[in-house]
C-alpha cells in the first residue's frame, strides 16, 4: 500500500504576526486537511531583528536591552493568552520566561566581552522560529487537531559557508528526520518545523541567513520527498516587478525554476535565492500563495514553467557601481580577465555583471557600493606594472548605478526581444552604461544610472506588460462637456479593456479652480469632491505628470474653449502627446500658425480635432474620406450651429424671436451670452476648419458673414441684451415672413467653395431643400463633389448637447488607440 505524500507549507513572519494571524494560519491548514502535512514557520514578525538588535545592543554595553528583552517577553506572553486556554498559555509562557533566561545570561556575558561572537548571534536569533513553532502547535493542538513539533536542529545538519547560504547534508539529515518522525510523530497529521536554524556537522547551532525560512521549506519538502511546496506570504504570488515601483505590476502564473533563481538572484524579495536548488534536486514544485489572500492562485514554479510571456520579470539591484578597466595592450593578451576576475575572487569581491567589448580593449564590471573601494585596490595592485609602463588607463568607476535585469526562459530564439528591450529604455531616454546577456538568452542585463531606475523599470515593463493601447489621458476643462466625457469613460473602461484591449487612464484633470494629479485611474464619479488634492493648475507640470515613461502613449484632451491653451498644442506634441479637442480657437488661428500646429502633428503626434464641426457627426472624418479616395470637393454647406438650428426650426411667426431666444438661453441650448451663438463666429469658424481641410489659404476675416445681433447691442451687457432685443422682433418677423410668402423657410447656413469663397448668412430656402427637413438641433451638411453631384452627399444629426459633443470626443480618443495599437 502506497504512502500518502507529505504536502509542506511555509509560512512567513507577517503570516504569524499576531495572535489572530495565528488563528487565520490555523485554519487555512485545517480547511486544507492534508495528511500528513509539515508547516515550516519563520519568527514573528519583527522577532528575529528585536533579537539581533538584543545582542548589538549588548555588545555596546547599551543597558537599553533589558528594556527591549522584557518588552519582547511582554509581546510572546500576551499573544500565548489571547490565542490558549490560561492553563496552556501559563504552561507554554513559562517555558519561554526560561528561554528569556537564557537569552538574558548570553546577553550579560555579551555585555561583558564587549563583542558578540557568530555563534551567540545564531543561537540567540533563532528563539524567534521555535517559539512560533511552540505558539502554533499549541493552538492546533487546542483546536483538536494532532500536532507534533519539530526543532530543525535536531535533524539539519548543514555546511557552512564563507560566501552564500549554508549547504544541506541531504542524505545524513534525511536519515535524522526519518527517525524523529518514528520516534515522535505518533498519530499526528500535522509537523510544524521551526525555519531559519539549523546545525553544523559539530551540532553547533547556526541559522541559514537572514529570510532563510524558505530555503527551510525547500530543504524540507526535498527531505519528506514531497511533491509540493507551498510558501505563504503576503502578496498574490511572484510579481512581473516590484509593485511599489511599478503599479501596472502583474502576478506570474508560472515560473521555471530557473527564472525563479534569475529573479531571485537580482532582487526579487518574494523568495530566498537559495529556496530553489533542494526543489530542483528533488523536482518539488513550489507555489507562492498569499496568506491575506487565500483565494489567490499564486505564482507557481515548476521544472517546466509557462510560456505565456517571453520575458517573465523585471528586477532591479540599486547601489552598485560600474568599473572599467581599459587599455589598447589589452588587445589579444592572453590572462587579462583571468588575472582581474581572481584578484576580485581573492578579495572576496562579488561580481555581478561582467561585459568585455569584443574588441577586448575594455573589460566593465558591476560590484555592490559597498565593495567599490577593496576593487579599485585589488585592481590597483594586480595590474600595477602595466599601469605603471603606461599599458591601461587608470580604472573607472561609474556610482551609484543599478541593474535592470529581464528574465524569461521564452526569450531564447525569439528575435527582437533584446531590441524591444532596449528600444524601450531609449524610448524613455535611459542611458545603458553596459549590456550582458548569457548564452542561454535567459537573462538580459545591463547597468544603468540609479537615478534612472524606476523611470527605466516602468519603461521596459510597459513594453511588454501593458498593453500597446494603454493611453494615459489628462483632461483640461471639466465642464459640462468635460464632467460627460469623464462619466462616459468611467462607465466604458472596463468592457474596453476586456473585448478590446483598451486601457483608458484618466490620470490628471485640470479646472480653473486648481488640477488633480494621480498615478491611478480618477474615478470620475469622486474626483471633483477631492478638494484638498487640487493642486494650482500649472499645465507644463500637467503634461509631464500625463506623459510618464512606463505608458506608452499619452493625450490631452482640450475641453475648454480657451485660445491661451489652444496655443498650446504645438508645444504638446512637440513633446511627444497626442491632442484631442472641441475647441475651435487652434485650427481659425492665422495660416502662420495653422502651418505650424500642422508641421508639429507630422512628428507621429495625432491630432484630433472631429467635435470642432459637427460634435459627435463625422463631418471631417467624412471629408478626409472623400479627398484621400480622389474625390474633389466643389463645395461643403451645412447648417453647423444646433443653436440657431433650433432657434429657426422652432421660430413660425407665433411667438416673437426674442421670447425663443430668452427659452433657448433657459433651456441651455444657447452660450451664457447668446450672442456667441448668434454673432455666427462660432459658424464662420467651422467654415474656416473646413475649407482649411479642403486645402484652401483661409482666414477667418476672409468670410463673408452676416450675423444676427443689432449692431446697437453688441456692446451692451448680457442682461441689457435681453431686456432690449424684443425691439427688433419686427425685424426678423419681416424676413420670416417674406420667405414664408416664396414657400421658403430661414435657415443660417455657412458655406465654402472650391474657388475660395465661403459666407455664413441667413437664407431662404425652399420645403423641399435638405436643410429644410430637420429636427431641434440636427446639423447638417452637404457635400457636392465630383463624385456626389448633382446629388450631394449628405450627413445629420445631433449637432448641440454635451452628450453628442462628449461622445464624439469619446469616439476620437477610440480613433487614437487605433492608429497607434499594433496587435502582438
Amino acid at each position: 500500500m502506497n504512502r500518502p505524500s507529505w504536502t509542506v507549507h511555509k509560512f512567513g513572519g507577517t503570516s504569524v504576526g499576531s495572535a489572530e494571524r495565528y488563528r487565520h494560519v490555523a485554519q487555512v491548514l485545517l480547511d486544507r486537511g492534508e495528511d500528513p502535512c509539515a508547516v515550516v514557520v519563520s519568527a514573528m514578525k519583527g522577532v528575529t531583528d528585536t533579537l539581533i538588535g538584543l545582542v548589538e545592543a549588548a555588545a555596546k554595553q547599551d543597558a537599553s536591552y533589558l528594556n527591549q528583552l522584557d518588552a519582547l517577553a511582554d509581546r510572546l506572553s500576551s499573544t500565548l493568552h489571547e490565542l490558549l486556554s490560561e492553563a496552556r498559555a501559563a504552561e507554554l509562557d513559562a517555558t519561554f520566561s526560561r528561554d528569556i533566561e537564557d537569552i538574558a545570561d548570553l546577553l550579560r556575558a555579551t555585555w561583558l566581552l564587549r563583542e558578540a561572537s557568530k555563534g551567540s548571534v545564531d543561537l540567540i536569533s533563532g528563539y524567534g522560529e521555535i517559539w512560533s513553532a511552540q505558539t502554533l502547535c499549541a493552538h492546533l493542538n487546542a483546536r483538536g487537531h494532532e500536532t507534533v513539533w519539530l526543532d530543525a536542529r535536531d535533524v539539519l545538519t548543514v555546511e557552512p559557508s564563507e560566501q552564500g547560504s549554508p549547504s544541506p547534508l541531504l542524505e545524513q539529515s534525511e536519515e535524522e528526520l526519518h527517525a524523529w518522525l518514528q520516534a515522535n510523530r505518533g498519530e499526528a497529521t500535522t509537523v510544524i518545523i521551526t525555519g531559519f536554524i539549523a546545525r553544523t556537522a559539530s551540532g553547533r547551532p547556526t541559522t541559514l541567513g537572514r529570510n532563510g525560512s524558505d530555503y527551510s521549506a525547500a530543504i524540507f519538502s526535498a527531505l519528506l520527498s514531497a511533491p509540493s511546496l507551498y510558501i505563504w506570504t503576503d502578496v498574490d504570488g511572484v510579481m512581473s516587478a516590484n509593485p511599489r515601483l511599478v503599479p501596472d505590476a502583474q502576478v506570474l502564473d508560472q515560473l521555471s525554476y530557473q527564472e525563479a533563481m534569475e529573479l531571485a538572484y537580482f532582487g526579487a524579495k518574494v523568495l530566498h535565492p537559495s529556496t530553489i536548488a533542494p526543489a530542483v534536486a528533488r523536482d518539488v514544485e513550489i507555489t507562492i500563495k498569499n496568506t491575506f489572500n487565500v483565494d489567490a492562485p499564486g505564482t507557481l514554479i515548476s521544472s517546466t514553467g509557462g510560456d505565456d510571456f517571453a520575458i517573465k520579470g523585471f528586477t532591479t539591484i540599486d547601489d552598485i557601481a560600474l568599473l572599467n578597466l581599459e587599455g589598447t595592450n589589452m588587445l589579444g593578451v592572453p590572462g587579462i580577465a583571468s588575472r582581474l576576475f581572481s584578484a576580485l575572487r581573492d578579495a572576496g569581491v562579488s561580481v555581478i555583471v561582467i561585459s568585455q567589448a569584443s574588441s577586448e580593449h575594455s573589460i566593465c564590471f558591476a560590484v555592490p557600493s559597498s565593495d567599490v573601494d577593496a576593487a579599485q585596490q585589488v585592481v590597483e595592485q594586480a595590474f600595477f606594472a602595466e599601469r605603471h609602463r603606461g599599458q591601461l588607463n587608470n580604472l573607472s568607476v561609474s556610482a551609484p548605478c543599478s541593474i535592470l535585469a529581464a528574465v524569461g526562459d521564452q526569450m531564447a530564439g525569439q528575435v527582437g526581444i533584446a531590441g524591444q528591450f532596449l528600444q524601450a529604455l531609449g524610448n524613455a531616454h535611459i542611458n545603458v552604461r553596459a549590456i550582458a546577456q548569457g548564452s542561454s538568452e535567459r537573462n538580459i542585463s545591463v547597468v544603468i544610472d540609479q537615478d534612472d531606475a524606476k523611470r527605466a523599470l516602468r519603461a521596459v515593463h510597459s513594453s511588454f506588460y501593458l498593453s500597446h493601447k494603454t493611453i494615459s489621458v489628462g483632461l483640461v476643462g471639466a465642464g459640462v462637456v468635460g464632467s460627460v466625457l469623464l462619466s462616459q469613460l468611467d462607465e466604458q473602461r472596463a468592457l474596453l479593456l476586456r473585448d478590446y484591449n483598451v486601457d483608458i487612464q484618466v490620470r490628471a484633470i485640470a479646472t480653473t479652480r486648481g488640477m488633480l494629479l494621480s498615478e491611478e485611474t480618477i474615478d470620475a464619479t469622486t474626483w471633483a469632491e477631492r478638494e484638498a488634492a487640487l493642486t494650482p493648475t500649472d499645465l507644463a507640470a500637467l503634461v509631464e505628470h500625463v506623459k510618464p515613461a512606463h505608458v506608452p502613449h499619452a493625450v490631452l484632451i482640450d475641453c475648454t474653449a480657451s485660445d491661451d491653451v489652444a496655443s498650446l498644442y504645438g508645444s504638446w506634441m512637440e513633446q511627444g502627446v497626442h491632442v484631442i479637442t472641441p475647441n475651435k480657437k487652434a485650427n481659425t488661428k492665422s495660416m502662420q500658425s495653422y502651418r505650424a500646429l500642422r508641421q508639429a502633428r507630422r512628428k507621429n503626434m495625432h491630432y484630433l480635432y472631429e467635435t470642432t464641426v459637427g460634435a459627435g457627426l463625422p463631418i471631417i472624418q467624412t471629408l478626409r474620406d472623400l479627398i484621400q479616395t480622389g474625390d474633389r470637393i466643389e463645395r461643403i454647406e451645412g447648417i453647423l450651429s444646433g443653436t440657431l438650428s433650433y432657434l429657426f426650426n422652432v421660430y413660425d411667426g407665433t411667438r416673437p424671436f426674442s421670447e425663443i431666444v430668452a427659452e433657448a438661453k433657459e433651456l441651455g441650448y444657447t452660450e451664457p451670452d447668446p450672442r456667441d451663438d448668434l454673432s455666427g463666429t462660432d459658424v464662420a469658424r467651422k467654415v474656416v476648419i473646413l475649407g482649411r481641410e479642403m486645402g484652401l489659404e483661409l482666414e477667418l476675416d476672409q468670410i463673408s458673414l452676416e450675423g444676427l445681433v443689432p449692431e446697437e447691442l453688441e456692446g451692451a451687457s448680457v442682461e441689457e441684451f435681453m431686456e432690449r432685443l424684443p425691439e427688433h422682433d419686427d425685424a426678423m418677423r419681416a424676413r420670416y415672413e417674406s420667405a414664408r410668402e416664396r414657400g421658403c423657410v430661414l435657415r443660417f447656413v455657412g458655406s465654402v467653395s472650391r474657388d475660395g469663397s465661403a459666407t455664413v448668412t441667413l437664407e431662404e430656402l425652399p420645403l423641399t431643400h435638405a436643410f429644410a427637413r430637420i429636427n431641434f438641433t440636427d446639423n447638417i451638411v452637404q457635400f457636392t463633389t465630383a463624385r456626389y453631384n448633382p446629388n450631394p452627399l449628405v450627413v445629420q444629426g445631433p449637432g448641440a448637447g454635451p452628450g453628442v459633443t462628449a461622445a464624439g470626443i469619446f469616439s476620437d480618443l477610440l480613433r487614437l488607440a487605433s492608429y497607434v495599437g499594433v496587435s502582438r
